[in-house]
Order: C-alpha cells, then sequence, then structure tokens
C-alpha cells in the first residue's frame, strides 16, 4: 500500500524536475522540438514544460490522480517524436552522446506504463481524502 502511494508522488517529482528544466535549460530542448511542429521551439518548449509542472501537481493531489495519470500517459506518448528527432538528429555524433540518444526511445515505454498504473490505481490514493 506505502508503495502504491510513494509511486503516484514520484512520478510527480519526475514530471516537476522535467518540467523546471524546461525553462532552466530551454536550449536543449528546443534543438529536439521536432521540424515539422510549426510556430517556435521555445515556444513549445515553454508549453511542454509548464504541462509537465501542472501534471505534476495533479498527480500530488489523490483527487485529480487518475485523471491526471492518463493525462499524463498521452503526453509521454506524444513528446515521444522529440525523442525520435533527437535520436535521428544525434546519429552522426560520437558514440557516447549518440547512444544516449537512442536510449531515450525505449525510456518512454516505462514512463507510459507507469503513468497507465498509476491511473489504475488512482482510486487507491483518494480513500481517506
Amino acid at each position: 500500500m506505502a508503495r502504491s502511494k510513494r509511486s503516484p508522488l514520484l512520478l510527480a517529482g519526475v514530471l516537476a524536475t522535467a518540467g523546471v528544466a524546461h525553462f532552466v535549460a530551454p536550449r536543449q530542448f528546443d534543438a529536439i522540438v521536432p521540424r515539422v511542429v510549426p510556430g517556435s521551439p521555445r515556444a513549445w518548449t515553454y508549453a511542454s514544460g509548464a504541462v509537465e509542472l501542472a501534471l505534476a501537481a495533479g498527480l500530488a493531489l489523490p483527487r485529480t490522480r487518475r485523471a491526471t495519470a492518463r493525462a499524463a500517459t498521452a503526453f509521454f506518448v506524444g513528446v515521444f517524436p522529440a525523442n525520435v528527432q533527437m535520436a535521428v538528429d544525434w546519429r552522426h555524433r560520437p558514440a557516447p552522446l549518440r547512444n544516449a540518444a537512442y536510449a531515450r526511445l525505449p525510456l518512454q515505454v516505462p514512463l507510459v506504463l507507469w503513468a497507465r498504473s498509476v491511473a489504475r490505481d488512482g482510486r487507491s490514493g483518494t480513500s481517506g481524502s
């Protein structure tokens, strides 16, 4: 039971950390915005950072956790093209950088599954609230 209550908060922490990073070091995120996305990469960087912060806040609250976890699942799927863009752009970089870019691709799957799990278990986090 303690694990199921901690898991959403840990996911919220991951999202909050990533969200803050979008504002503190936006250039690295600007670079992976897919070029087919219209508008300014910086606007997308800030928008995705704001979404991550909002998702973190929603996951932290038991009453909104289930719906927010569903939204986080969709968000993790939706930002996957940025990881693909990074892998394509970094394919000619030195091996450590290239490998890091390629490693990001499968890492999105556990995030999606984690958010889905929180959505499924979301009801248990609402008891006593």
